[in-house]
């Protein structure tokens, strides 16, 4: 565990069968506990450094100082007994955009030093451990380390992969590891990945899921019309404990459903139910709230009282020439159109961005104007899979992977890259075609942040040229549309 107490469920098992007379086992003190340095740990830490890889192992000649420590980003995890001595330590750093200097989701670990390792009980792995899932805690989208060749062991046992030969430093060889963050792909697998599976059933109709070139869209071009239907259920909690939000939030995701596919709303019909009267009457209110600013009818729909709250509307739109998102080639160029107005909703820090809420609906409605106006090879709406899960939605129905430029994404300054990327971000259109975007009009932000590519998946490309995985593969499993 991270605290440094170990633990095993045979050794354990013992206690729970205890006769009650023998009153409650002593409980054990943790060895030592891992937390972010305050300036006393820190200064025991370069201590600690300084023995270790200066006067021991002879690693530098006189110092192990460099810039990273005099960065006020840099971070350092500490290992620190019960008696409050450093008993180990490790330094995060983070690697900015060398041109703005704006976070981008790069990480790596280093300096990592523990006291004598014949009695250190654990105090490294911990510490890389807790290193992992704290910068994914801050968003990292890349977590590096170069390793002495007698340590990869100990990474690979930890998770880690090897990613090449490393520097040679003080005569002694290294190895470059790399943590699999899995951010992305967890996105995917919780909200997307089943569905190629789930829905085999409704693709024994000729048009299930779509006529011919439309499966994967974010809304259904009505056979024999130029109607294109939306549908979105809004998470029940979500209408259980913000009722005016999710009422606001079940005409943004149908809208711009409609607004990927370059299409002008007509109206919607909804479907809602809740336990009481005023809870409908909340949810109501944000539904009619958006309803006016997006200037499209509630044309009706159903309502149910005294039963758990639940949500779901469905979009109405004209097109005589939707937008497919399966339009995409490889060698097209990949751009975000988004609203980076706004701010963390309350309550769904890092998971929704709000940037619709206090918008004029002139704005709003020209906002859902821009992709009918553009008319690119595919566009997509950005989901609750995120960025970059809808990237790969809008690759896979293409036939394609995809590649994003990290540094090159436009995103709010109130939001780290990898919230950024995972995130519902309110407004936010992906599109590809042979030209990239480069302008459009306020309060929109473009910018070209990527490709589509003949490798299956989403990559990321990092400023030093580096390329990670994301995604291997498609993400719904539906295939190309």
């Amino acid at each position: 565990m991270l605290d440094g107490t170990s633990y095993s469920a045979v050794s354990a098992a013992p206690t729970a069968a205890l006769s009650i007379l023998a009153g409650e086992p002593p409980a054990r003190r943790p060895e030592f506990l891992v937390t972010v340095a305050d300036a006393r740990t820190r200064r025991d830490h370069l201590r600690l450094r300084h023995r270790e890889f200066v006067e021991r192992q002879r690693l530098f000649p006189r110092s192990d100082l460099d810039e990273f420590d005099a960065d006020p980003q840099t971070i350092t995890l500490v290992a620190v007994a019960p008696d409050g001595v450093v008993l180990g330590g490790v330094r995060l750093v983070s690697h900015r955009d060398p041109a703005t200097g704006a976070d981008i989701g790069w990480w790596s670990g280093s300096r990592l030093a523990v006291v004598d390792t014949r009695h250190a009980r654990g105090i490294g792995a911990a510490l890389v451990r807790a290193a992992c899932a704290h910068v994914e805690s801050a968003g990292a989208l890349r977590f590096d380390a170069t390793v002495q060749d007698r340590h990869v062991a100990l990474f690979r046992h930890l998770g880690w992969d090897e990613t090449g030969p490393g520097p040679v430093v003080g005569g002694r060889a290294h190895r470059r590891m790399r943590w699999p963050v899995g951010l992305v792909r967890r996105a995917v697998e919780a909200t997307k990945a089943p569905l190629g599976t789930l829905l085999t059933p409704l693709l024994r109709h000729p048009d299930g899921l779509g006529p011919k070139g439309f499966r994967g869209d974010d809304g259904a071009p009505v056979p024999g019309t130029d109607v294109i239907a939306a549908c979105d259920a809004i998470l029940p909690s979500m209408v259980e404990r913000d009722p005016e939000w999710a009422g606001w939030c079940s005409v943004l995701v149908n809208v711009n459903d409609l607004t990927a596919m370059g299409a002008r709303p007509v109206g919607l019909l909804d479907a809602v139910a809740a336990p009481t009267a005023g809870h409908l009457d909340r949810i109501v209110r944000g539904l009619a709230r958006a309803a006016d600013a997006w200037d499209v009818p509630v044309l009706g729909g159903h309502t149910q009282l005294g039963v758990p709250a639940a949500l779901a509307v469905t979009a109405l739109g004209t097109t005589p020439a939707p937008v497919r998102a399966g339009g995409g080639k490889v060698g097209d160029r990949v751009s975000l159109i988004a609203d980076l107005g706004g701010e963390w909703r309350p309550g769904y820090r890092d998971r929704q961005w709000d940037s619709t809420s206090r918008r004029g609906g002139g704005e709003l409605r020209g906002m859902a104007e821009v992709i009918g106006r553009l008319r690119p090879a595919a566009a997509k709406d950005v989901s609750m899979a995120g960025l970059a899960g809808t990237l790969g939605m809008l690759a896979e129905a293409s036939g394609t992977g995809a590649e994003l430029d990290i540094a090159a994404i436009p995103r709010p300054a109130g939001a780290s890259m990898g919230a950024w990327l995972g995130c519902f971000p309110g407004f936010a259109m992906i599109v590809a075609d042979p030209e990239p975007v480069h302008t459009i009009p306020a309060p929109l932000a473009a910018a070209p942040c990527g490709r589509l590519t003949a490798e299956p998946g989403v990559r990321f490309r990092w400023p030093d040229g580096t390329i990670t995985v994301a995604l291997d593969s498609g993400v719904t499993g539906l295939g190309a549309a």
